[in-house]
């Protein structure tokens, strides 16, 4: 990154944080409402989402294909097999959302200027030909009331490299065809995306959006929180060999475990959310660590490892642990609040509020409570105010935050499935083996009645009748297969993703000719559009803007000013670059046509092609803008500089055709071919006799 953000942690006035208790004070008066308050809110939501709890651990078992203690066996069953049909949907949804969201090798998230953008210049050019530049002239090129300053601030990342030809500017597009056109907002938005795609690499974003859409398949919903500042550590030796690590802080988000997600219960959507709490497993070493961030009561932290572990598992850890063996967790249990909280508590509380939040009847804060103690209280330190946690759903709960993932959709049908084949296995045990019936009185006493090749059995008395009867068991394991294919094309139909679109082999119909199964294939992807667009508008997008503001906030760079909009691109990579690529050559084809090429934006046509290659157009090419403003510098250069004359009898200095410097056009040169008379081998070749053949000697 290039700035150091030393500078940029969040800076309040101390009197927007609560004071540390005294060291070896227990009590807490000051902060005691509060741990209350963050209690009640937990405890609330820890109830209300019960229901939700028992659907993810339902989810999670059919994805590890383990039986709950619901499903009850008949005493005739032997088989307990679990087909993990669930497990192989859900990998299938994630792997097709990870390749949608990460097909360009790049954080889906791009930065553009709004339509029409303010405090910024949407378009600039200036005439390069003297001849319109002369009657161009006493056009307005200012805003009424505007001055050359204000006109420059509205240049945002390009007042540098434009300076040569601040004077020549004009705003709006180009009038002629020798004007090169700049976008200055176009400029300030790609600094800030490329400046937002690097703090989302140093902060490993990527691995955190994958454990998020891996939950967002698997449960229903996927969560992400950030940006927070945190100093990050990088590895650096000095000269002599000794470790002298580099600190940098920077802007991280991370993604968060449904498990540890408590939102409001009253909230149909995060916007609506008036709190968020989230639940930390953390250990002695962890919760130390906490001393070394903004705002953290040292003391308070202390009194906290003093009174002991006290993490205590819910009920769904215990079904999650493959390991049945009943052991005390040696970690901490650290809520840590995000929310509104009413000005008068505060204020109870002796908390001193900014001048600026005392008109106001709640405030929005950040406390983190264990044990009993508040470590941390301190004003929501993001203008504006907003919770930094954002929750995609995989199907849309509209009575929920969460929603449905691909297990639940195929829950039933998992059930029949397992039903199926467990019968099936039953009967073809059955029916593999004879049934025999044995009379024994036609037997002599005492033999041995197990069956094996050459067995021989002793009979007795001359009775007439069989004294052994073999019994064939009927198969009928084709139909239980039969219904267990039903059964599986069912949860096709209740996931949206057919089976072939993970690897199935054998299909028929359609499907066997490539244009059946491109049809099939592009059906398919509606489901997985929908699903990445729920990602686009309620993950990437909100995370998106939050970097945004961050930005705006905390990092003075006035190139990266300006009116721009945060777009989430994930629905964009559906596309295959390729294809897109292929796309643009044959617009370039068409506008080849001289009737239709004043109609092209060359230069726009070029960048986007570049991209489409996954390449980085600033870096690849120029442009026709640069080059012209690189012509007007070597211009002034020359006109500030010119040559210096030759003194008196000096001959004339050679120009490049061999002629002197300067000689009008229409001079006499000796050669007019270029090569500086260093041609070699012209005219035509000998013939067999003439003189210089080479055959003549041997003939």
């Amino acid at each position: 990154m290039e700035e150091d953000f030393d500078e940029m942690i969040m800076d309040m006035e101390e009197t927007s944080a609560i004071d540390d208790i005294k060291e070896e004070e227990y009590s807490d008066p000051a902060a005691g409402q509060i741990v209350g308050f963050v209690k009640e809110k937990y405890s609330k939501a820890e109830t209300s989402r019960r229901m939700d709890e028992e659907r993810w651990v339902q989810a999670y078992r059919n994805y590890r294909g383990l039986y709950g203690p619901d499903v009850q066996f008949t005493s005739t069953e032997k088989s307990k097999i679990f087909v993990k049909v669930t497990k192989t949907k859900v990998l299938a949804a994630y792997g097709q959302i990870a390749e949608v969201l990460f097909g360009g090798n790049k954080f889906p998230i791009t930065i553009d200027p709004t339509i029409l953008p303010d405090n910024v210049e949407e378009t600039v050019s200036f005439e390069t030909n003297p001849e319109a530049q002369k009657a161009q002239e006493g056009l307005g090129e200012l805003l009424p009331g505007e001055t050359y300053l204000d006109f420059k601030e509205r240049l945002a990342g390009l007042k540098t490299p434009l300076e040569p030809v601040i004077d020549k500017l004009k705003p709006g597009t180009a009038k002629t065809p020798t004007s090169p056109q700049f976008h200055p907002a176009d400029v300030a938005a790609k600094k800030m995306e490329k400046k937002i795609h690097d703090q989302l690499e140093e902060s490993h974003a990527k691995k955190h959006l994958r454990a998020a859409a891996f939950e967002t398949a698997l449960f229903g919903t996927g969560i992400m929180k950030g940006p927070f500042a945190v100093d990050k550590e990088y590895p650096n030796w000095d000269d002599e060999g000794n470790y002298s690590p580099l600190f940098k802080t920077i802007p991280q988000t991370t993604s968060v475990s449904l498990w540890n997600f408590y939102p409001d219960p009253d909230a149909a959507t995060m916007e609506e959310a008036e709190y968020i709490i989230e639940r930390h497993k953390m250990s002695r070493s962890q919760l130390r660590a906490l001393k070394n961030r903004p705002y953290f009561r040292e003391n308070a932290i202390n009194n906290a490892l003093n009174l002991g572990e006290s993490y205590q598992k819910e009920w769904w850890e215990h079904i999650m642990e493959d390991d049945s063996e009943e052991y005390s967790v040696d970690r901490f249990e650290v809520l840590e609040f995000w929310g509104f909280v009413d000005t008068e508590i505060l204020e109870q509380q002796e908390i001193d509020i900014p001048k600026e939040l005392k008109d106001s009847e709640q405030v929005s804060v950040n406390a983190w409570v264990c044990n009993g103690q508040v470590l941390r209280l301190v004003m929501n330190p993001f203008t504006p105010a907003y919770i930094p946690y954002f929750a995609s759903p995989f199907e849309m709960n509209p009575y929920s935050i969460f929603g449905v993932g691909i297990a639940e959709n195929m829950d039933d049908t998992q059930t029949l499935m397992n039903g199926f084949m467990r019968m099936a296995v039953d009967n073809a045990a059955l029916s593999g083996n004879l049934l025999i019936e044995i009379d024994e009185t036609n037997l002599v006493p005492g033999q041995d009645l197990s069956v094996y090749p050459g067995k021989v059995f002793r009979r007795q008395g001359g009775a007439p009748g069989q004294a052994i009867f073999g019994t064939k068991f009927p198969n009928v394991s084709n139909e239980n297969m039969q219904m267990f294919d039903k059964a599986r094309v069912l949860s096709d139909e209740s996931t949206g993703f057919p089976s072939f679109a993970h690897g199935q082999t054998g299909v028929s119909g359609v499907g066997r000719t490539a244009s059946g199964i491109s049809m099939l294939m592009s059906a398919a992807n509606g489901s997985i559009r929908n699903v990445v667009k729920n990602i686009d508008d309620y993950l990437l997008a909100p995370l998106g803007k939050a970097f945004f503001n961050f930005n705006m906030q905390f990092n003075f760079d006035s190139d990266i000013k300006g009116d721009l909009e945060v777009k989430a691109r994930g629905t964009e990579s559906l596309m295959a670059n390729e294809v897109r690529s292929q796309r643009l050559m044959q617009f370039l084809q068409v506008v080849q046509n001289p009737a239709l090429a004043p109609f092209a934006r060359m230069d726009y046509i070029v960048r986007e092609i570049a991209k489409s290659m996954d390449l980085d157009p600033d870096k690849v090419g120029n442009n026709m803008a640069q080059a012209a403003v690189q012509a007007e510098i070597l211009k002034k250069f020359k006109e500030e500089n010119p040559p210096p004359a030759p003194p008196p009898g000096a001959p004339p200095v050679q120009g490049p055709q061999g002629g002197p410097q300067g000689a009008p056009a229409g001079a006499q040169v000796q050669d007019t071919s270029g090569a500086g008379g260093g041609t070699i081998g012209t005219g035509t070749a000998p013939t067999p006799g003439e003189q210089g053949f080479s055959g003549n000697t041997v003939q």
